[in-house]
Parts: C-alpha cells; structure tokens; sequence
C-alpha cells in the first residue's frame, strides 16, 4: 500500500496515477471530513497516522513548512520507504526562493525526521498537474531518483517508471542537494520565462 500525505495538487495527482497502475493507495491528513475530499475514492482518505500505519511506502506531498510536523504526527516510520516529493520553498525580498542549500537538503532533514526509514528523493522537479501525465510529453520526461539505500532504490524506481518516467539514479541522498535546486528551474521557467506549466526535463543521448 501507498500512503500519499496530503491530497493537494502533487498528492491527488500522484495517487491518481498509480491507481491507474493498480496501485492500493491512501490519503493521509489532518481532517478527513473536509468536503475538498468528496471527489477522491471513497474510504481512501484518513487521518496521517492511520494511513501510514499500513503502509510499505510513505509519499510526503505537503507544503515544506509543516513538512516536520506531519512527519512527526505520523508515528514509527522505521522500515519504511519514505518518498520525498517536497521542495524546501520560502519567500523573501525577491521572491520565491530555497530556503535549504547547498550544504544539506529538504531530503536530508527529511531523514533526520523520519528516523529508521529509507528516504528517497524523487518527484520533485515537475509540476503537480504534469506528475499523471508523463505519457502525454513529445519526449519521456526523466525523474531523478537520490537515496541511500541501495537494496531499496529499485522499488523507488520502479514507482517512478510506472507513472510513466524514465527513472534514473541521481546518487545518494544528498543529491537532493541538486534536485531541489532544479525544481527551482522548473518554477522559475514556468512561471517568469514563458514557459507555462507543460513541459518537463528529459535526457537526449547521441546515437
């Protein structure tokens, strides 16, 4: 089973996706009652510590800055994937930037939080809307997967791949040290160089 906490935009797509894939997959969040949730599969959403109690993997798609707290509220995550999609984003006097960098990483923190779970992170560098529609790109667009633990990156891989990416190995964790400045690219070309919101990074390889 696949425990997705928070069922915003990056949450609702991914979980989407890999029901699509056959994918058992759950919500986890503050207030299951809300009426925002009406419109996902009935019984899948429920409070985070439920939802992560029965799950092999843990999928963190929360706003950076109640990234701990939700962590912590979700109790013993010892043994588990940990899927970090999140990118530590604040605002200041120019506007949107990262507030973690280039000495440690969103992903890292993550690991200090979620102590005894193997972190991944992967699901980062694409917009939410695009992360169910991988299919749909001229090009198979790539998602980079950082981790360190090896015996488990290739379940991390495959979760990638079958939503429709190339999957490619980025190295241990603290790659998340690139791959959360490239998501920064990627919100920086869609929304103040033209590109808008439908494109994504891809690998090209001569011959």
């Amino acid at each position: 089973m696949l425990a997705i906490i928070g069922a915003g935009n990056v949450g609702t797509a991914l979980g989407s996706a890999w029901r699509a894939k056959d994918y058992d997959v759950v919500y986890g969040v503050l207030d299951p009652e809300k009426p925002k949730y009406n419109t996902l599969p009935r019984g899948s959403v429920m409070r985070g510590p439920a939802a992560a109690s029965g799950a092999a993997v843990v999928v963190l798609a929360t706003p950076w800055l109640v990234t701990e707290a939700a962590i912590r509220g979700l109790g013993d995550l010892k043994g588990k994937i940990v899927i970090d999609c999140t990118n530590p984003l604040a605002i200041g006097p120019q506007g949107l930037h990262l507030a973690l960098g280039y000495d440690t990483s969103g992903g890292e923190r993550v690991a200090t939080w979620a102590a005894g779970a193997s972190v991944f992170k992967t699901l980062n560098h694409i917009g939410a809307k695009n992360m169910a529609a991988a299919a749909e790109f001229d090009h198979q667009p790539v998602m980079f997967v950082a981790g360190d633990d090896a015996a488990r990156k290739p379940e991390v891989m495959r979760l990638v791949s079958d939503l429709g990416f190339a999957a490619v190995d980025a190295g241990p964790l603290r790659a998340g040290r690139l791959l959360e400045p490239l998501a920064m690219l990627w919100i920086e070309l869609a929304l103040n160089r033209g590109q808008g919101h439908d494109f994504a990074f891809a690998l090209a390889r001569r011959g």
